[in-house]
């Protein structure tokens, strides 16, 4: 029996992938879409990215699979490193989303 698609999932999009890089593991995002959706009745899949326009063809194919993408501006840290800054973003989409 499918699950009601009443819920809804918010990704921190580096946080992910980092994780997925430290541990060695590659993650089919399809998979998990259908995943998320067949488990946990998740119909609206947020996933919060720092925008970069080289990384479009990602961007395109994660929409077209189901997620809705929130882009962040990308920050610099000073020593170099390149950070989008999702927190804040995703705590205010899910008070939107739920009604708060």
């Amino acid at each position: 029996m499918k699950k009601p698609q009443t819920n809804y999932a918010f990704i921190d999009g580096t946080n992910l992938h980092r994780t997925m890089q430290e541990v060695g593991w590659s993650l089919y995002y399809h998979r998990f879409r259908i995943y998320l959706s067949e488990h946990y009745g998740v119909g609206k899949a947020y996933y919060f990215i720092g925008y970069m326009p080289e990384n479009t063809p990602l961007y395109t194919f994660l929409q077209s699979i189901g997620y809705v993408i929130i882009f962040k501006p990308i920050l610099k840290t000073p020593e170099g490193k390149v950070k989008g800054n999702c927190d804040a973003e995703l705590v205010l989409q899910a008070m939107i989303d739920l009604g708060s």
